[in-house]
């Protein structure tokens, strides 16, 4: 598991670390520990995508969340050697 916490340019630097602390306990007194929390503007990053400026500021939480999810997911096991099947729920005829 991991928590993004969103929208952090638009909020009291006090406030988000008071969320932080909140989610982490409930998260821990759930079973969650050791949750890694990035801290980020998912709008600001987009606006700085859609602008042109991918290598801006706004944009390095949304590669630190692409980090975390790449080290704290599993990558799963695929089966190559058997042959491909696609299950078929229904026919429309």
């Amino acid at each position: 598991m991991i928590v993004f916490v969103n929208k952090v340019d638009v909020a009291d630097a006090e406030l988000v670390e008071l969320v932080v602390l909140e989610v982490d306990e409930l998260l821990r007194a759930n079973g969650y520990v050791d949750v890694p929390f990035v801290r980020g503007s998912a709008p600001q990053a987009l606006l700085a995508v859609e602008a042109g400026r991918p290598d801006d500021a706004a944009c390095d939480s949304i590669r630190a969340l692409v980090d975390a999810l790449d080290k704290h997911i599993p990558e799963p096991a695929r089966d190559l050697a058997s042959p491909f099947l696609m299950p078929i729920k229904g026919v429309v005829g």
